[in-house]
């Protein structure tokens, strides 16, 4: 009898999964440990295992599709079984990269709900389209029509302006033929950026105007479905702000003894490939902090506190479509250069989506740093279930006073965010000063 494989949970909060590509086709021999397809979850895209051995009978779910959990996705079992079709046929969202279904899934594509109060468009079966509507670029991807308004995620717009690149004339991969960072990756290596600063340039002699300073609209009116990950963060945000009692502490620290130790060990230490970041001395910072505070590395239980006996430190990190946050777990135990190194790994994995559960889930503490992006102060959201979350801001340059003489010094803000069921005020204090301590003789660090 053939096994039908249904959407499993692949993340703690996922309700439902985007399938993002089938890696076995109908009719292929797969085994247990085999890689069936990719799926899209609220977290990540994360690979989604055989625990069968037989042949891929059928395919329920097209790329693309948006399935909920428990709802089947392929059948596996002998060749030449027959297999019947499922009750419910999972929804889709909207075709794949390709604009064409899978062989054998459901010719009919539903209409996705609409999220959050925002109207979803009607995906254009393949098939369906017209040479007037569509138009169809290498590899049968799908490029945009004359006129049409441009499907582009945000990170790539923001991409293709800094290269100086028309969107218009680069061929979309992404879902539905949407433009992702890649395409325009690609498109600048073929020569786009130089044709779009040439039409800019036309453009403006034409117009009299600046491109700059263009008098049109800022972007085209319109509306996006709600991704998985996007929906999960909004939920999330939601109960953090109402359910959580928030207040925040803040303090300012003399970074110059840190900027200086950073310099000395990346130049002597080079050879090695060894290059360490302000946010790895956060990091480690962090998990020295919650040793001497461990009050803070706690979660609220409802009718208990849970206190843990490790600091699994956690870091932001912004995607495409929001941000995640992968765990260095244990980071009281290692060095700076171990939590350097497994960072720099899983930001890696995590902007590609390829971050597996346990490497995005059991922080006990999570550090939130947009210094690199010159925003000097700011306050975090606390993220779930952890009881507190370290905003860090950039480095500023400013007078301070030294031995009652003003001279130019190098400060940081660093912004705490308690959860006050689990971290009282004095507590949240004492955690910020034990960080400020050990950051302003960071060679502390290194022991």
């Amino acid at each position: 009898m053939a096994q039908i494989i249904e959407m499993p949970k692949l993340s703690d909060t996922m309700t439902v999964g985007t399938l993002v590509k089938w890696l076995k086709k109908e009719g292929e021999v797969v085994k247990t440990g085999d890689m069936l397809a990719e799926v899209e979850t609220d977290k990540a895209t994360m690979e989604l295992e055989s625990f069968f051995d037989g042949t891929l009978l059928k395919i329920f779910a097209p790329e693309g599709a948006q399935v909920a959990l428990g709802a089947p996705l392929c059948a596996i079992g002998k060749p030449g079984e027959t297999v019947a079709a499922p009750a419910t046929t999972p929804p889709v969202a909207e075709t794949g990269a390709s604009g064409s279904k899978p062989a054998g899934a459901p010719a009919p594509v539903a209409k996705p709900a609409a999220v959050a109060g925002v109207a979803v468009p009607t995906p254009v079966p393949a098939g369906d389209a017209t040479p007037s509507s569509r138009q169809t670029g290498a590899a049968g991807v799908t490029a945009p029509a004359p006129g049409s308004r441009i499907k582009i995620s945000p990170l790539a717009k923001k991409l293709a302006a800094e290269k100086g690149l028309d969107p218009t004339g680069l061929t979309g991969t992404g879902p539905g033929g949407r433009i992702v960072r890649a395409d325009v990756l690609a498109g600048e290596k073929t020569g786009g950026a130089a044709a779009s600063t040439r039409a800019a340039a036309n453009s403006s002699h034409a117009t009299g105007h600046p491109p700059h300073f263009s008098k049109g609209p800022i972007q085209d009116e319109r509306t996006a479905p709600v991704s998985n990950m996007r929906g999960a963060i909004a939920r999330r945000l939601v109960e953090s702000k109402t359910q959580l009692p928030h207040f925040y502490v803040e303090i300012e620290i003399d970074a110059a003894p840190l900027l200086a130790l950073r310099e000395q060990l990346n130049v002597g230490l080079a050879a090695e490939g060894v290059k360490l970041s302000v946010n790895d001395f956060i990091l480690k910072g962090s998990a020295e902090a919650l040793r001497r505070v461990p009050a803070v590395n706690g979660s609220w239980e409802q009718t208990q506190i849970r206190y843990f006996s490790a600091a699994h430190v956690s870091f932001a990190v912004a995607i495409e479509d929001g941000l995640i946050t992968p765990v260095i777990r244990d980071a009281h135990t290692k060095s700076i250069f171990q939590i350097s190194t497994e960072a720099k790994t899983l930001g890696k994995l995590a902007k590609e989506k390829k971050l597996k559960l346990e490497q995005f889930t059991g922080g006990t503490f999570c550090v939130s740093n947009l210094g690199m992006m010159g925003i000097p102060r700011f306050s975090a959201i606390i993220n779930p279930p952890n009881a507190a979350i370290l905003a860090a801001g950039t480095i500023v340059k400013k007078p301070v006073v030294k031995h009652d003489q003003i001279v130019v010094g190098e400060t940081m803000t660093l912004t705490l965010s308690c959860d006050h069921r689990v971290v009282d005020g004095a507590v949240g204090a004492q955690f910020l000063n034990a960080l400020k301590q050990v950051l302003e003789a960071p060679a502390l660090l290194l022991i």
